[in-house]
């Protein structure tokens, strides 16, 4: 091997001239490091590399040639599929025209690296980041794209969505891979995992067409065209196995964030360093949402913090492009909506479960959002209690709801389930129903509520709740229910840190072992929120978004509304902003740096693994075999939440069926699986 080396990499042994060295920067040896690591797995691959015993002097040329022949397989060479011009918008979206927000990221240069997108639900943003995708392909600036989502089920939805788009456009290209681990997903089809990490696709193709980085959870970001939850990025940011593979395979990618509002601290402090350093090494990003606060966007345009008077007067929608000295003001898209709105002061699940009967009785098609997946039970066990269970959304004939504890097969039907109760097509007939949930219904599902019950939850998280509201202005509504309107549940005490015992509907937050604890534990924006409810009953959505959002969330705001409340509330939100110091400073810690130098750096040496969001690590608990789930479907695998996990090591599971229900055992443990989702059985 040694003695052939000069004859298969001549240039490695040439002196490099001082014009033209070979970098010897940090971000360049972590990039190689993920190179090395990407090319090893695919030279692994014996449907591409044929085991060859006897050494053979002259192996380098049938390297090179399966190589490319691996590299066309995988569409890694772009120039296979990219088209030879940028695709109209009508081809790649089936619109006649962009509109203008679509339009104003059309225009944005090539060469900007990163673009921000703020604007209303329901403008088209998906679209607007493909229309940027197709453009930079054909540019040559990009190879690839990571469309990131909050959610498995945004992701899911998505999916779908990009893969009918891309076909339209990108003849014998890549088929979108959906990249949430357990699936194996590319395109139309399903592969089916056998012995020997080998797998079988549904048309017995093989590994051909992008499928290749579907078939492992870590090749996911190698796709051409990837769609999962922004987990997956982070993973390429984080001090953990693989992380430099999953770098340099995205650093060919438009990286795509949507709804990046939703990151909290320690999230921001991972994905910020994250996009510099894809940056850095050519890649392109687009962050996505519909109600960016300044607080947030500052983190990403590295710009210091306007005054309040200067943010609530920024136009909205608009284009930022980190480097301008003015954001590109985007005129609307014309479909502004006057949504009359109400706190109402319970947060009684029988009082929400009556209010949404009561609606769905006169014909409308109800959303209620509860903070908590307890809340929602509850609300859910109200309205069957009251005897009107034929008005909750059905699954294969039995009543369900919405959250995050359903088994990997059971949410996919409910997802579809809500889908289709909550239609956007423009010839769905007046009928009414309630679907009841949690914060999985509020981002990335195409869906149009009349009516919109609520738990009060930060202004930018209700606004993106009450774009699931009259999403649609052409679709016939109930009488009554022709103006949208909004339902805010509020604690009767009111949201004082003395006054407000336990937070039990997510609101506010409370000291435990494991710290400062809670779903959303900024009171002052909470409050902020509440008077902006109870000070202006109707609010003209987009037009007012940059308004509210600055309104409740600008610093200027919540620092004078703590100082009029007092010690109280500043003794809270002392012990709340160092619980988003202490998280802050975790990510810091198990960032990623790829400014510093590979050479001696050392992961942490720990049993514990790092997590992509503080609190979520859950355990995947695996039937085998397949058990009937509560709509009758087999199910396979099941998340259990990270508070039903403590002190559980061995999750190996034991299944049961005792009146009917599914009781899954682990560790002595006993849980019940039913159409409300996991809970402990009591």
């Amino acid at each position: 091997m040694a003695r052939v080396l000069r004859r298969w990499f001549p240039k490695a042994f040439i002196a490099t001239s001082d014009s033209d060295p070979i970098p010897n920067t940090p971000r360049f040896q972590h990039m190689v490091a993920g190179l090395v690591a990407l090319a090893d797995w695919i030279g692994s691959d014996r449907r591409f590399f044929e085991f060859f015993e006897p050494f053979d002097y002259d192996y380098n040329h049938t390297a090179r040639s399966r190589a490319t022949r691996a590299m066309e397989a995988l569409c890694m060479n772009p120039c296979t599929f990219a088209p030879l011009s940028p695709p109209s918008f009508t081809k790649l979206t089936g619109f006649a025209s962009p509109n203008p927000a679509q339009a104003a990221v059309g225009d944005v240069e090539k060469s900007a690296r990163l673009v921000i997108l703020e604007a209303e639900t329901g403008s088209g943003k998906t679209e607007a980041a493909l229309w940027r995708f197709t453009n930079l392909l054909v540019a040559g600036e990009v190879s690839g794209l990571y469309f990131a989502v909050p959610t498995r089920a945004a992701a899911r939805q998505l999916f779908c969505r990009v893969n009918r788009a891309m076909k339209r456009v990108l003849e014998n290209g890549p088929e979108a891979v959906l990249a949430i681990p357990g699936t194996v997903r590319a395109g139309e089809f399903k592969g089916q995992r056998l012995p020997n990490w080998r797998v079988l696709w549904d048309d017995d193709a093989g590994p051909e067409l992008g499928r290749w980085a579907a078939e492992h959870a870590t090749r996911f970001l190698a796709a051409p065209i990837g769609i999962g939850t922004i987990d997956q990025a982070m993973l390429a940011g984080l001090q953990v196995k693989h992380a430099h593979l999953r770098g340099s395979a995205l650093s060919r990618s438009l990286l795509v964030i949507d709804e990046v509002h939703a990151s909290d601290s320690y999230m921001t402090e991972i994905l910020v360093p994250l996009v510099k350093s894809h940056l850095a090494v050519g890649g392109h990003a687009m962050l996505m949402s519909a109600t960016l606060g300044s607080r947030a966007r500052v983190r990403w345009t590295e710009q210091s913090q306007p005054p309040f008077a200067a943010c609530k007067s920024t136009p909205y929608p608009a284009v930022w492009t980190p480097g301008d000295q003015l954001l590109r003001p985007v005129i609307g898209i014309g479909r502004s909506k006057s949504v009359h709105i109400e706190s109402v002061s319970t947060m009684d699940p029988a009082e929400a479960a009556r209010r949404a009967v009561s609606a769905a009785e006169a014909g409308a098609r109800v959303l209620v959002i509860r903070n908590t997946v307890r809340g929602a039970v509850e609300t859910w066990d109200a309205v069957q209690e009251s005897g009107k269970a034929s008005v909750l959304m059905q699954v294969n004939g039995h009543p369900a709801l919405h959250h995050s504890r359903y088994a990997v097969e059971d949410r996919q039907l409910i997802d579809a389930a809500v889908e289709g109760v909550l239609d956007t097509s423009p010839d769905r007939p007046v009928c009414g129903c309630v679907v009841i949930g949690t914060q999985t219904l509020e981002q990335s599902l195409d869906i149009d509520a009349d009516l919109l019950i609520t738990d009060l939850c930060p202004m930018d998280v209700l606004l993106q709740r009450i774009g699931r509201l009259h999403r649609r202005h052409d679709l016939p509504r109930p009488n009554g229910f022709e103006v949208a309107r909004t339902s805010v549940l509020v604690p009767e005490n009111g949201l004082d840190p003395l006054a407000a015992p336990s937070f039990e509907h997510g609101l506010g937050a409370w000291e435990g072992n494991e710290g400062f604890s809670g779903v959303y534990r900024d009171l002052a924006v909470l409050e902020l929120t509440k008077r902006a409810i109870d000070s202006n009953t109707v609010w003209t959505i987009p037009d007012a978004n940059r308004k509210l959002v600055e309104s409740a969330t600008h610093p200027d705001r919540t620092n004078a509304l703590l100082k009029e409340k007092g010690d109280a509330w500043e003794r809270y939100d002392q012990k709340y902003g160092g619980t988003e110091a202490a998280a802050a400073m975790l990510a810091k810690l198990n960032v990623l740096d790829r400014s510093k130098q590979l050479a001696g750096m050392c992961f942490p040496d720990s049993d514990e693994p790092i997590m992509t969001r503080l609190g979520e690590e859950r355990a995947i608990l695996t039937l085998d075999p397949p058990q009937e789930g509560p709509f009758g479907s087999l199910v396979e695998r099941i998340a259990l939440p990270a508070h039903l996990c403590r002190g559980i090591r061995d999750f190996e599971t034991r299944a049961e069926v005792e009146r009917g229900n599914l009781i899954l055992i682990v560790q002595g443990r006993r849980f019940r699986y039913t159409a409300a989702g996991l809970d402990v059985d009591s």
